[in-house]
């Protein structure tokens, strides 16, 4: 059964006694893509409210469990683009899943909660099962991740997570487990998230198949540098029909454009450029020279924050350090209220 969730896609619905869980898992180098449809959402939110910011090292395991060394490498990456796009630390605690013992004992403790068949049903969980091929091999583990998640969100007492639309039913199960405790209960022990659906559309791949991805290598990476920036410019798909330049192009399905939909912060000249292209006369190369200029600009401060916590591992640990502590913290008063529903006592 699929529960009615309220959206709350704006910021003014966001309040000050907000707290916001979201987070990655730690499987590759963080890319535009990730920044157009979450990271520069959660500098806005950052703003507004207590965020805890989740590096989901545990759950990346789920389908990496044969490379594990995949996952440890990259922990420090995404911190390090955690720290560079511009996440301060004081309002946004950057939380490493594993060191967080807590959440894996509430995670057992909701498994009592859920069914195999609503696990089963998850719409998410099915779209990813078929994506990875797992048929009959599926990883226990992976099929349990939305209750893992659920223990993520109620560990720090989240009341607002940022999602896509095709990730709302992993909410939806994270909500229904909150209810069937406090039913168990008799009390409101947990609250109920509210999903904060994104409003940006899916950034496409460099080549044009679908979205940009990690695992196709079809994105820019906020890591990447300027001559690698160009190089990937230079090779983005536009309209294969824009054979020459007096030729009208294709604006609607063309990746130059939209990637200078998302990232170019003047509408107005954007707007210019396709009229000029669906009319004819202007070269790929000019709009793509167009595009090298916004991203360059967008990336330059990143790549340079990067660089300056890179030279500091040890400041990098201590903030990681410090934000899972502050986890931890909420941690462990969600898991005795919890440990205390189902009648558990410590000796």
């Amino acid at each position: 059964m699929s529960l009615a969730l309220p959206a709350h896609p704006r910021a003014p619905e966001v309040t000050g006694a907000d707290i916001v869980l979201t987070g990655d898992r730690p499987t590759g180098p963080l890319h535009l893509g990730h920044y157009a449809g979450s990271l520069a959402n959660r500098l806005r939110l950052q703003r507004l409210c207590r965020q805890f910011v989740l590096i989901a090292d545990l759950q990346a395991l789920t389908d990496n469990a044969d490379d594990p060394g995949r996952v440890a490498r990259n922990v420090m990456e995404v911190a390090l683009d955690y720290l560079a796009i511009g996440l301060d630390p004081a309002r946004s605690a950057i939380v490493l899943q594993s060191a967080v013992p807590e959440m894996a004992e509430l995670t057992m403790l909701y498994l009592n909660l859920v069914t195999v068949a609503r696990l089963e049903r998850n719409p998410t969980v099915r779209d990813e099962i078929r994506q990875r091929g797992f048929a009959r091999d599926l990883p226990a583990g992976f099929l349990c991740y939305p209750v893992s998640q659920a223990a993520d969100i109620t560990a720090v007492a989240a009341t607002l997570v940022p999602v896509g639309a095709d990730q709302a039913p992993m909410l939806e199960q994270t909500v229904e487990i909150v209810r069937a405790l406090n039913r168990l209960a008799g009390a409101t022990v947990l609250p109920e998230p509210r999903i904060l659906l994104s409003t940006t559309p899916r950034l496409p791949g460099l080549d044009g198949q679908g979205k940009a991805s990690k695992s196709a290598g079809n994105a820019i990476d906020l890591r990447d540098d300027a001559d690698t920036v160009r190089t990937k410019i230079r090779r983005m798909c536009t309209d294969p029909g824009h054979l020459r330049v007096e030729d009208p192009g294709q604006v609607e399905g063309n990746v130059v454009f939209a990637y200078l939909d998302a990232f170019d912060p003047e509408p107005a000249a954007v707007a210019e450029l396709k009229r000029r292209y669906r009319a004819g006369g202007l070269p790929d190369m000019a709009v793509k020279r167009r595009l090298e200029e916004v991203l360059q600009a967008l990336l330059v401060p990143i790549r340079q924050r990067r660089a300056a916590f890179a030279r500091d591992p040890g400041e990098v640990r201590a903030i990681l350090r410090r934000g899972t502590e502050a986890a931890r913290e909420q941690a462990a008063r969600t898991l005795e209220a919890v440990r205390g529903v189902f009648g558990l006592v410590r000796p």
